[in-house]
């Protein structure tokens, strides 16, 4: 299995997230945000965390526009996976592949701890690790957190079951307490917690390794 991570200048957790992958038995290459291609192969991209192009304009909006992101669009579009965290998902919304926008934290300020995170469904090669309803403890580092999408693709979202994890306690006005959605083919996951950081016993705790061990094995299948 084959896994590339993308760093784009500001970008903070593309190692962790190498680490998370490699942990997980994936061949890690990392890919820089002017690459015009993806390496051949590929199975999954991750788009990580941190503040791509110091977050000017929007949170992800410049990343957007890098020709390796145009790569990951094209390789979604055919059907590859795609796993954005916290940045990562702010750039997956701004591409198109993910619906809604992720807005400033309703408190106005960064927040930094580890969340409760109840899983919504079970029904994806990110998330079948866990079962539908159980709550983990996952860090979130974000300021612009609040997802937002109109009432709408809310209850598409709802509807089509591709809402993967909701906060316990709300931290940042998420709209239905959202922490991550699904694409509609369920193979683009973008989440504002960050599960790499809790793959580890170090980090204090590995309730986010369920979520690379299953995608190890769901790719390994598919």
């Amino acid at each position: 299995m084959k896994a590339a991570v993308v760093t784009f200048p500001g970008s903070n957790a593309d190692r962790d997230l190498a680490v998370s992958f490699r942990d997980a038995g994936f061949d890690v290459t990392m890919v820089w945000h002017k690459d015009a291609a993806l390496p051949e192969g590929v199975d999954i991209v991750g788009i990580p965390g941190g503040f791509s192009f110091g977050d000017y304009l929007r949170c992800g909006a410049i990343a957007a526009q890098s020709p390796i992101t145009r790569a990951v669009k094209e390789h979604a579009d055919r059907g590859g996976y795609v796993l954005g965290v916290c940045n990562g998902f702010q750039v997956l919304t701004e591409t198109g592949l993910l619906p809604g926008a992720l807005l400033r934290n309703s408190g106005l300020k960064f927040i930094c701890r580890t969340v409760g995170l109840k899983v919504e469904t079970s029904a994806s090669v990110f998330t079948e690790g866990y079962n539908a309803g159980d709550v983990i403890d996952i860090p979130i580092a974000h300021h612009d957190g609040n997802y937002f999408a109109d009432a709408e693709t809310l209850e598409q979202l709802k509807a089509e079951d591709r809402i993967a994890f909701t906060y316990t306690d709300n931290p940042n006005g998420s709209l239905g307490d959202i922490a991550g959605i699904l694409s509609a083919n369920r193979r683009v996951l973008g989440m504002m917690p960050h599960p790499e950081r809790a793959a580890d016993t170090g980090h204090g705790g590995t309730d986010g390794a369920a979520l690379f061990r299953a995608l190890a094995g769901g790719l390994t299948l598919a």
